[in-house]
């Protein structure tokens, strides 16, 4: 074999057919379209989509990965585009790892997000275990979010579509996960882009709607999910002011999320009022005015850092971040406080940061994300 073999569209210095990739399928359009791509220029794929669940009337809803319904969906393409596909019950890691950890989490005040410890714990650990267990020599997946290669390893970027850009969800991917990983959607211009290349390939799929919830809170109820998973830790108490004032009773602080205004049922005040805190053990809701959200100082823990340095080489590292998926990065500067505690500095606070939330680094000029972490307290 000539040492000069060009790289295929993976990487890899050998045929497409001689280099096995395991696809994460969870049977929406995106990680279909990466699978049908694959297999038409040769490579050999495997698909493997995951149960993590099965919740009654939540299995059956649309919108929601790797339902009964998606399953199907993934199986189908499979069939399809002629490559082997595999279904693996992780219901019980995914109850360990990730539903447990967001009930408490969210009994305790704070305001999860699942997705992200999905992510880590289970489809860039498990599954890509079981991917190396297949002996495949990559995983790819249909996340918007970029792999390139830098002068110091893999590096991760923003997907081109500022638009459909997951890379909130994947800050706490490793460098060790990020060399084995392939995301082949993360350059396409738009999500339109990505159904046309659906249409080409004559999936079914083309025109399923995107998934919207959080796969296991049907219509985005969480409050109900908790009442299941955990009946008796949900206690009524008062709603107060941040003056001290008893506003009203509540039925359960996990109805509540910081920077929350609509639904609060209480009438008669001279300024809209919001929620500024939540007090899990005096089981106390804490309104205020709008101007007691904005949030300039914010603790992060358990850092995932991506960049070339260490994070400790320096005092400080002038950075963009998020501390909210929907919302564009902010300058900041992040401060170290050893190699996983940091305090970020907001240079325009942000109203409505919440404990339990991720705060994800970028770099100020560019498209590279430097890691993140969890903001694990108030900020101030």
């Amino acid at each position: 074999m000539p040492l000069d073999r060009p790289l295929n569209s993976l990487g890899f210095a050998k045929a497409p057919a001689d280099t096995r990739v395991v696809v994460a399928m969870s049977g929406g359009v995106d990680s279909s379209v990466v699978a049908a791509q694959l297999a038409e220029e040769g490579y050999d794929v495997v698909g493997v989509t995951l149960q993590l669940y099965d919740h009654g009337a939540a299995l059956a809803k649309k919108g929601a990965c790797c339902a009964g319904l998606d399953i199907h969906d993934a199986r189908r393409v499979a069939e399809e585009m002629g490559f082997p596909h595999y279904v693996l019950d992780y219901e019980n890691i995914f109850k360990d790892a990730v539903i447990d950890e967001f009930a408490d989490s969210y009994l305790a005040g704070a305001t999860p997000v699942p997705c992200i410890r999905c992510n880590e714990r289970v489809k860039f650990k498990d599954l890509l275990e079981t991917a190396r267990d297949l002996e495949a020599d990559c995983m790819a997946t249909g996340h918007y979010i970029q792999r390139k290669d830098g002068a110091h390893g893999p590096e991760l970027h923003s997907a081109e579509d500022a638009n459909r850009d997951q890379s909130y969800f994947l800050f706490s991917t490793t460098p060790e996960q990020l060399a084995y990983l392939r995301f082949p959607l993360g350059h396409l211009p738009s999500k339109a882009a990505t159904r046309e290349l659906a249409a080409k390939y004559g999936l079914a799929v083309a025109d399923k709607p995107d998934s919207q919830d959080i796969c296991f809170v049907p219509n985005g109820d969480y409050a109900s999910v908790i009442e299941k998973l955990r009946p008796d830790a949900i206690d009524p108490g008062d709603i107060v002011h941040v003056d001290g004032r008893v506003l009203g009773r509540h039925e359960g602080v996990i109805h509540y999320t910081i920077g929350q205004r609509r639904g609060l049922a209480i009438g008669g005040l001279s300024e809209p009022i919001y929620v500024v805190k939540l007090d899990v053990n005096a089981k106390q809701v804490i309104v205020g005015p709008k101007e007691m959200l904005a949030t300039r100082i914010v603790p992060v823990r358990e850092i995932n850092w991506l960049g070339d340095a260490p994070i400790t080489s320096r005092d400080e590292w002038h950075i963009s971040v998020k501390v909210r998926s929907t919302r564009p990065p902010r300058e900041a500067i992040l401060r170290p406080i050893s190699d996983t505690e940091a305090e970020v500095e907001l240079l325009t606070p942000e109203q409505g940061v919440a404990p339990g939330q991720a705060c994800v680094f970028y770099e100020t000029v560019g498209t590279r994300i430097l890691g993140g972490g969890w903001i694990w307290a108030g900020g101030r």
